[in-house]
């Protein structure tokens, strides 16, 4: 069998669509609200590669480097900030850092 631009296509939109509906339904733990941000721009590299490979060109492939290297930045420094913040204030519900506001 054969793998189409469809079926990566299918793949990169459930994995969208799964990416928004956690960040819509799990508003209360922030580390649920990361994993669907990490999920989306999983997707989004799918549609990269897929389409690169498709039409023959390396542009996507390069851009999807650089979206794993921007993501693996913003996961690292936001559960560095999340762990200085359940430091001081012993929780990381979503509610209490709306306390933060200085």
């Amino acid at each position: 069998m054969i793998l189409s631009l469809s079926h990566f296509l299918i793949v990169a939109a459930m994995l969208f669509t799964i990416g928004v509906a956690g960040i819509i339904l799990n508003r209360k733990n922030i580390i649920v609200v990361l994993m669907s941000v990490e999920l989306i721009l999983l997707s989004v590299n799918i549609n990269l590669v897929s389409f690169s490979s498709f039409f023959g060109d390396l542009t996507g492939q390069v851009f999807s480097l650089f979206i794993l290297t921007v993501a693996a930045a913003e996961a690292a420094i936001g559960l560095a900030i999340l762990v200085a913040y359940y430091r001081n204030r012993g929780s990381i519900a979503v509610e209490d850092i709306n306390l933060m506001k200085g």
